[in-house]
C-alpha cells in the first residue's frame, strides 16, 4: 500500500473525535514504518520487505530540477520549525544556493533568558538571573525561565538552521536540566551547544565534555583516580561518538569494548563542577596519571598523562575512528532525511557524507550543504515522509498561521505565553531541556517505528485539542491572547487568491501539508468553508467584508468559515507530516 493511500484510509477516523482517532492512529499508525519503496510498503506496518529492495535510489549528485514554492517549502518544514509563507516565498523567489547560504550563516548570540517572577528577588523583573548566585528555592522558577526562553528562540528563529541544529545536539549530547538542578549551568549548556549549532562538531564533543551541566548529569565530577565513573566514558562511546556496532562477546562490541570504557574513564578523571562561578576545574589530585591503553578496536592507542589536556586527547583519538564520522551523519539523515538507512543509503549516502565530514576537519556546515542540496533530499520518495516532533508541530501551527505573541516590552506576558507552548509541547511527551534518557528523545533512535512514536493514544487527542483551540477561542494569559486570526492570514494573501474560495484552499494546502491532496480531500475542505453554498458566495463575502472591516457580522461570516476549514484542513493525516 503506498503512503497516499494509507493516509486517505485514515482521513475519516482524523475527523471524528479525539478518542476514535486515537483509536485509529495510534503509535505507527499514522505511517507505516517503511522499509521499501513507497508502492511496495505493507499494510502491516513494520513486516520487513526483501532485501536490496531499496527505498530510493538517487545521490549526492547537486539537485538540478525546478526550484520554486513546493522545493523551498521541502527544504524549509526540514530546517526551520515550521516555516511561515512570506519565508518560503523569499526562498522560492531566490536560488536554492542562496537560500542554504542564508540557512548555514550562524546568527548572533541571543541575550540570556529574564527573570519573569517576583519569587526570584535576585535581580529585577526583566533582568537576567544568569549571573546570580544559586538558591534552591528559585531554582525552578529560573528553570521555568530558561526553557521558556529557550522556547522563545524557536519560534523567532528566523530562516536560521541555528535553532534546529541546537535542538539535535540537544538530543546527541543530552543532558536534563531537571537533573542538574541548577539552570544556570543549563543556560551554559544551552549557549554552548547554539555557539556550535553550525560549527565544529570535534571541538563540541570537547568542549562539551568538561561543560559543568555534563559534569552533573552523567557524574563526570565524582570520578576520582581511585574510583573512576564509567557513565559518561561509556556514554561518550556508545550514543556520542563512535557506537556500539555488533556485539562481539560480553560486553564488547566492534566498534569498542569494556576495557575501553574503563580506560576512557581514567582518562577524564580529575574533572569537577563549578557553582561559583559556574564552570569546570581540573584537580591534579584527583586524575589517574596512568597511560590508558585502549583495544584493537582504538588501534592499541595509549594516551599518556597529560593533565588537564588528557580529555581532549582522548576525543582526538575517538574522531581518528572512520565510524565517528559515520555514527554523527547517520544521526543527521535521520533528522533532517528519514529514519530508514539501507545499504543502498550508506553506500551512496552516508559513506560520502562521513568522509566529506572528515575532510572539512569535522565542520558540520559542509555536510549539511552537501545534503540539503542534494537529488536525495529532493527525491519524492523523501518529501512528507516525516511525522512532526512536538515541537515542530505545535510552535509550526503558531507560526505557519502567524499567530501574535505579546512583545518584549511586555516580558512577564511574553515568557507567560512562551511557557504556555513548552506545556503543550510536553504534553505531547517532548519536553525541551528535558529528553527521557541520555539517548535522547525514543522517536529518533528506537527501532524499528523511530518517529512514527510521536502519535499514540496519548499524544493525538492532545495535538488535535490544541489546534482546535488556537482555531476557536485561543489562550488567555496576564491579560493577552495568542489565537489564530484566520482572516487576518487570509487578508495577507494576493488579493485574487483570498476572493476564490478554491485558489484560497490551495494556497492553505500548499503551506500546511507537504504533499498534494486528492481531490477528494480538497472537496471535503470546500464542504467545510462552503457547506452546501455554491462558490461565488465566498466570493461575495469576502467582498463585503472588505469593504466593510470594522462591521462584526460580516467579519464573523468569514471567519467562521475560514475557522471550518482550518479545523478540516488540521485534522487530516496529512498535516502530521513534514
Amino acid at each position: 500500500m503506498n503512503r497516499r493511500l494509507f493516509l486517505q484510509r485514515n482521513t475519516a477516523a482524523i475527523r471524528s473525535s479525539a478518542g476514535a482517532r486515537a483509536a485509529q492512529l495510534g503509535a505507527a499508525a499514522i505511517l507505516p514504518a517503511e522499509t521499501g519503496p513507497p508502492e511496495t510498503i505493507s499494510r502491516y506496518a513494520n513486516k520487513a520487505l526483501p532485501t536490496g529492495l531499496a527505498r530510493s535510489t538517487s545521490a549526492l549528485t547537486a539537485y538540478a530540477g525546478p526550484w520554486g514554492y513546493a522545493q523551498a517549502a521541502h527544504l524549509l518544514r526540514r530546517c526551520l520549525f515550521g516555516p511561515t509563507r512570506p519565508e518560503i516565498l523569499a526562498a522560492a523567489g531566490s536560488s536554492l544556493t542562496a537560500v542554504l547560504n542564508g540557512l548555514l550563516t550562524a546568527p548572533g548570540a541571543p541575550a540570556p533568558p529574564l527573570n519573569v517572577s517576583a519569587t526570584d528577588t535576585s535581580v529585577p523583573i526583566g533582568q537576567t538571573w544568569t549571573a546570580q548566585a544559586f538558591d534552591q528555592n528559585i531554582e525552578g522558577v529560573r528553570r521555568a525561565s530558561l526553557r521558556d526562553w529557550w522556547l522563545g528562540q524557536v519560534l523567532g528563529q528566523g530562516t536560521s538552521l541555528a535553532e534546529k541544529m541546537t535542538l539535535f545536539w540537544h538530543n546527541h549530547f543530552v543532558i536534563a536540566l531537571g537533573t542538574i538542578n541548577d539552570a544556570r549551568m543549563g543556560y551554559e549548556y544551552c549557549r554552548l551547544l547554539r555557539q556550535h549549532a553550525l560549527g565544529n562538531v570535534k571541538q563540541l564533543a570537547k568542549d562539551v565534555t568538561v561543560t559543568p551541566a555534563m559534569l552533573r548529569y552523567l557524574n563526570g565530577n565524582q570520578s576520582t583516580a581511585g574510583n573512576p565513573n564509567e557513565n559518561y566514558g561509556r556514554e561518550l562511546l556508545e550514543l556520542f561518538t563512535v557506537g556500539k556496532g555488533p556485539l562481539i562477546g560480553p560486553g564488547n562490541y566492534t566498534n569498542y569494548t569494556e576495557a575501553d570504557v574503563q580506560a576512557a574513564a581514567r582518562v577524564l578523571t580529575g574533572w569537577r563542577d563549578q557553582s561559583t562561578p559556574v564552570g569546570s576545574y581540573f584537580t591534579a589530585s584527583r586524575h589517574d596519571a596512568t597511560t590508558k591503553v585502549f583495544s584493537a578496536a582504538f588501534g592499541n592507542a595509549r594516551i599518556a598523562a597529560n593533565g588537564a589536556a588528557e580529555y581532549q586527547d582522548l576525543i582526538n583519538l575517538i574522531f581518528q575512528q572512520a565510524e565517528t564520522a559515520r555514527f554523527v551523519v547517520r544521526k543527521l539523515y535521520r533528522w533532517f532525511v528519514y529514519y530508514v538507512i539501507d545499504a543502498q543509503t550508506e553506500a551512496n549516502i552516508i559513506q560520502p557524507l562521513a568522509t566529506l565530514l572528515v575532510q572539512s576537519n569535522f565542520e558540520v556546515a559542509p555536510v549539511l550543504r552537501t545534503l540539503l542540496s542534494s537529488e536525495h533530499f529532493f527525491d519524492a520518495a523523501n518529501q512528507g515522509c516525516l511525522i512532526k516532533s512536538p515541537l515542530d508541530f505545535s510552535v509550526g501551527l503558531c507560526r505557519q498561521m502567524q499567530v501574535a505573541f505579546p512583545p518584549a516590552t511586555n516580558v512577564v506576558a511574553q515568557y507567560g505565553m512562551w511557557n504556555y507552548l513548552n506545556g503543550v509541547v510536553s504534553l505531547q511527551q517532548q519536553t525541551l531541556g528535558d529528553p527521557p534518557n541520555v539517548a535522547g528523545w525514543a522517536a529518533y533512535y528506537q527501532t524499528p517505528q523511530y518517529h512514527e512514536l510521536w502519535i499514540n493514544a496519548v499524544t493525538l487527542p492532545r495535538r488535535n485539542q490544541v489546534t482546535d483551540l488556537f482555531i476557536a477561542g485561543g489562550y488567555t494569559r496576564n491579560s493577552t491572547k495568542i489565537v489564530i486570526d484566520p482572516v487576518a492570514l487570509v487578508q495577507s494573501f494576493p488579493a485574487t487568491t483570498a476572493s476564490d474560495c478554491n485558489l484560497l484552499i490551495a494556497e492553505f494546502v500548499a503551506l500546511m501539508v507537504p504533499i498534494p491532496l486528492t481531490a477528494n480531500q480538497v472537496a471535503f475542505l470546500k464542504s467545510a468553508l462552503l457547506p452546501g453554498l455554491p462558490d461565488f458566495e465566498w466570493t461575495v463575502e469576502w467582498q463585503q467584508f472588505l469593504a466593510a472591516p470594522t462591521n462584526t457580522a460580516k467579519k464573523a461570516a468569514v471567519a467562521t468559515k475560514l475557522q471550518a476549514m482550518l479545523r478540516a484542513l488540521m485534522g487530516l493525516a496529512e498535516y502530521h507530516l513534514s
